[in-house]
């Protein structure tokens, strides 16, 4: 995807390696193409990235003795959905379990990267295309086994469909970046959800 948007193969590898977040890259590799938008992208990175924080938290109340210093640095940016969610089931969190953990998918990454960057023009279009919507595909996997246990959350998710079809469609808000339209979409949807639907302390 970055690379079709103008981006060398480089660059491509570099956000892979320091943005591990795929809704972080996609958000900010459409801001970059953006002259100036430099402000946008620090909110759609904020807006998108702010519950890793909350991940990384909750996870070093896990951790051993030893994890300390510059190990709770790199606990922080290795975060993702699917390393927190494998080291969460563990009692007790070591440095050597989380590095071991947290390396092998931080390669994958970045050698898919590398390959989708050098390869990807050489790949037919029909199969290139499959693959531009493979990360939209990822995100509705995450999101329908949870609803299936909270229903309200469809209708969370409904307010960001509408909302983002609306910047999409509408004039003078489908002159919106992509980047801020989706930080827009993601607070508005999340802060409704939070006022109609909130858990209770026992839920949470």
């Amino acid at each position: 995807m970055a690379v079709s948007m103008g981006l060398h193969f480089w660059q491509a590898l570099v956000i892979s390696m320091t943005t591990l977040t795929s809704a972080g890259q996609l958000s900010g590799i459409g801001t970059m193409m953006l002259p100036g938008a430099y402000a946008e992208m620090l909110i759609s990175q904020l807006t998108i990235n702010v519950r890793y924080s909350f991940m990384s938290v909750s996870l070093s109340q896990k951790t051993d003795e030893k994890f300390k210093g510059i190990f709770r640095w790199l606990l922080g940016f290795f975060m993702t959905d699917e390393i927190f969610a494998v080291a969460s089931t563990e009692k007790s969190v070591s440095r050597l379990y989380f590095l071991g953990l947290a390396t092998m998918p931080f390669f994958g990454w970045t050698f898919g990267t590398l390959l989708g960057a050098l390869l990807g023009n050489i790949l037919p279009e029909i199969i290139m295309n499959a693959l531009c919507i493979a990360i939209y595909a990822m995100f509705v996997a995450i999101i329908v086994p949870q609803t299936k246990i909270e229903k309200t959350l469809l209708v969370v998710v409904g307010i960001s469909v509408g909302l983002s079809v609306a910047f999409y469609y509408l004039p003078y808000l489908n002159k919106v970046s992509s980047g801020l339209a989706i930080s827009i979409c993601a607070i508005v949807s999340a802060v409704l959800g939070a006022i109609f639907f909130p858990k209770k302390e026992a839920d949470a």
